[in-house]
């Protein structure tokens, strides 16, 4: 009788020690989470990992990162919850109205998720149509981007199509700002090879017509909307133009200013944080990329070249950037770097005065996003 009652009180410790290394509760009656049909317990604050994968290895995942430490990492959450994978490249993610939404490109779909990361609904697109690219929310809505020249405005509730713009070619990064939808005109592919535009569409979002359009630097890709400004980054045409940073101001009928050289950016804080890389392919395929970091404050118009970024790991400086990304709450910058399919990709933290905190796996290959959730 006393070995079973120990071995029935050691069971109860280990069960009790378990509890303590998983995650800590969030029943708050008061909190705005959707974790219904949860299968783990997820933190407060939480933050999602939109891993891309390769293409056509259908590895595409969503890991899960506690930045208050009160949860243990979970790599591919989106498998766990809904036993199934991701899919082929995942594409873009956001949080609205406190459900996530997804896109998986080559896999051609997008679904919202609660905020557990459990799939309610999904949307599929036809073989024939082009893939979905990116996203924006407003109003009830998810406007969605595809190749092939069309945005699809969705009921953000059901994903039912509801309206379409079709106009352009491929068209990748959207933002909504006072009211309008700025859409990135990219590229066409003919047979006699790549053809860029310089175009970004302004699309009312009741009609989901076009309002005008706007002359940018060619091949517009990137876009993002902080303090009533958008700001995008054109790729260039790989030759004789190179990538460049502009700004939108729609409170001036929407002039675009060029502000500098740079391949990626994010925003928040009341800044927009890019990042320049440079890569030298002359000895291909042994590269070297040199990374510089500089932030834009939108209140005082001053583009500060100094690095936002203090005491960073030296590999910082000349890792492969994927992805840059702020959590509004605390402000923290996070930073993805890409190692391609060799392995899984890193996460650098920084916090808002750019002091270096930490750095971990991202749970994937090439990660494409982060998104905060509180």
């Amino acid at each position: 009788m006393k070995i079973r009652k120990l071995l029935f009180s050691t069971l109860c410790m280990l069960a009790l020690g378990t509890a303590f290394t998983a995650c800590s509760d969030n029943d708050d009656p008061n909190n705005d989470f959707h974790d219904e049909g949860s299968k783990v317990t997820l933190p407060h604050h939480r933050a999602f990992i939109l891993n891309e994968g390769t293409m056509g290895a259908n590895n595409a995942n969503i890991s899960l990162y506690a930045p208050n430490k009160d949860c243990d990492f979970i790599n591919d959450l989106f498998f766990q919850q809904n036993n199934a994978r991701l899919g082929d490249t995942g594409q873009s993610m956001i949080e609205y109205n406190d459900y996530l939404y997804v896109i998986v490109a080559n896999s051609k779909y997008i679904a919202r998720l609660n905020t557990a990361g459990v799939e309610l609904d999904r949307h599929a697109f036809n073989e024939s149509e082009g893939d979905p690219r990116y996203m924006a929310a407003e109003d009830g809505y998810i406007y969605l981007t595809q190749y092939g020249g069309k945005v699809s405005k969705l009921d953000a509730e059901t994903l039912d199509v509801v309206a379409t713009f079709e106009g352009g070619s491929n068209l990748e990064g959207i933002a909504e700002c006072n009211g309008k939808l700025y859409v990135a005109n990219s590229y066409s592919k003919t047979d006699a090879g790549y053809q860029y535009h310089n175009e970004v569409f302004v699309i009312n979002p009741q009609t989901m017509q076009l309002e005008k359009t706007l002359t940018v630097t060619v091949n517009p890709n990137q876009l993002v909307e902080e303090n009533d400004k958008v700001f995008l980054i054109s790729f260039g045409d790989y030759g004789a133009v190179g990538y460049t940073a502009q700004m939108i101001d729609p409170s001036n009928n929407d002039a675009v200013t060029v502000l500098a050289t740079a391949t990626s950016m994010t925003a928040g804080n009341g800044n927009v944080y890019f990042v320049n890389s440079e890569t030298d392919y002359s000895h291909w395929p042994e590269t070297s990329t040199t990374n510089t970091f500089f932030s834009y404050n939108i209140a005082t118009s001053t583009l500060n070249q100094t690095s936002f970024l203090k005491d960073a790991p030296a590999e910082l400086a000349t890792s492969s950037i994927y992805s840059m990304d702020v959590d509004d709450e605390d402000g923290n910058i996070y930073i993805g770097v890409t190692f391609y399919s060799n392995s899984n990709g890193t996460i650098y933290r920084f916090q808002q005065d750019g002091t270096f905190v930490e750095k971990f796996d991202c749970g994937g290959q090439n990660p494409k996003k982060m998104v905060f959730v509180d």
